[in-house]
């Protein structure tokens, strides 16, 4: 079975990483993406990150309908912060038989010589990098990131279309992000 990783904060999840997630599970022939919520980013610093189950639930809910796409809690029980390289390898130590390809966006491979063990990762995995906000090799428009989405909510504008309705409704049931 080939797996494809597709990691990130999803503080929230939105429209665009599920479509992004559905087009590279097609595109690639793979069996099953698994969106890897990871707790702590250690090229990134968030002072407003919602907690890792909070944010969890919300990318469960947002693919409950998406055939073979999963949310995944797998990097929470891993050492922190979350390196790549540790989840991969602690992947390919518990589930022997898949294949894990990474999926990372053009904004992250123009840095990726600052991740850890990066080249490592290029020895041991497939990496696939699809374009961030633009059209570009057959993938969907991305014209949506979670920033503007957590603006939006503490700004009290409207977040439909954004996000799945499903993560909206949470959103505002748990009032997250408010100010």
């Amino acid at each position: 079975m080939r797996i494809g990783i597709f990691g990130g904060s999803f503080n929230p999840i939105h429209t665009g990483h599920v479509a992004l997630a559905k087009a590279m599970r097609e595109r690639y022939r793979l069996d099953e993406v698994w969106l890897m919520v990871s707790p702590q980013n250690p090229l990134k610093q968030q002072a407003d990150l919602l907690d890792d189950n909070l944010r969890l639930e919300m990318a469960r809910l947002a693919l409950q309908d998406v055939e073979g796409v999963t949310a995944c809690d797998y990097e929470f029980h891993l050492p922190k912060p979350s390196y790549t390289w540790n989840t991969l390898k602690s992947l390919r130590q518990d589930f022997p038989d898949k294949t894990f390809v990474l999926l990372i966006g053009g904004d992250n491979w123009a840095h990726f010589e600052r991740w850890y063990h990066w080249k490592d990762i290029l020895r041991h995995h497939e990496v696939v990098v699809y374009p961030r906000g633009e059209v570009g090799g057959g993938f969907p428009l991305i014209d949506v990131s979670s920033t503007d989405i957590r603006h939006r909510i503490r700004e009290g504008l409207p977040v439909e279309g954004l996000v799945p309705a499903v993560v909206a409704e949470y959103i505002k049931e748990h009032q997250l992000y408010a100010k």
